[in-house]
């Protein structure tokens, strides 16, 4: 892969979308190739896929279910956008990717860790990000953003418990790959955040990008 794969990931209301879009403007402002793409999502069919997954419905939709709904999307999105454009030299900012099918489904939704890493190896054919940013803030806070900012859907809506689960599980998923994601204190003024991206990359991928 001649591109660079960058990813974001966090709780709900973290703001890991507003920091992908500023990579990606700061990266075309640079003259530097690079699309912005997200999961669930990222294709035509996924985003069919997205309206399923996020729509309220008085169906029992269980975890499993969520979790092949999500591979299958990811399986398009990488046969579609993110490997032919990296293959191309063009460096791939993914609002979302693996980690969160790990820490809703796995960690949140208690189905077994393994058989989703199998999962995700499968949907992906062993393709990970060269970097990931987990934007960390208290689910109280991130909540309470969303709650402000919009209707919220079906897996927003899940309880408080379920969303400490997740954020218990996002930084135990970064504490097992430290080469690869940087937690980033979401709490932060979303420059000042922005700013400590930048230097991440500056460190890790020196002459590359910056």
């Amino acid at each position: 892969m001649k591109g660079l794969f960058i990813t974001f990931e966090g709780v709900e209301g973290a703001g890991k979308s507003t920091q992908a879009k500023m990579l990606y403007e700061y990266f075309n402002n640079k003259k530097i190739k690079a699309i912005l793409t997200k999961e669930p999502g990222g294709t035509k069919t996924g985003l069919k896929i997205r309206e399923i997954l996020l729509s309220h419905t008085d169906e029992k939709f269980t975890g499993i279910s969520e979790l092949f709904l999500y591979e299958a999307d990811r399986n398009l999105h990488i046969e579609n956008v993110i490997k032919p454009n990296l293959e191309k030299g063009i460096n791939v900012i993914c609002d979302r990717f693996i980690d969160s099918t790990l820490a809703y489904q796995g960690y949140a939704r208690g189905l077994n860790i393994e058989l989703i890493k199998q999962l995700n190896n499968i949907a992906t054919n062993g393709l990970k990000p060269n970097i990931t940013f987990l934007i960390d803030i208290p689910v109280e806070e991130g909540l309470k953003r969303i709650k402000n900012e919009r209707n919220i859907d079906r897996i927003e809506k899940e309880d408080i418990y379920f969303h400490k689960r997740l954020r218990e599980g996002f930084l135990k998923i970064a504490e097992e790959e430290k080469e690869r994601i940087f937690v980033i204190d979401g709490t932060k003024d979303k420059k000042e955040i922005f700013k400590n991206i930048l230097n991440i990359l500056e460190k890790k991928f020196t002459n590359y990008l910056i």
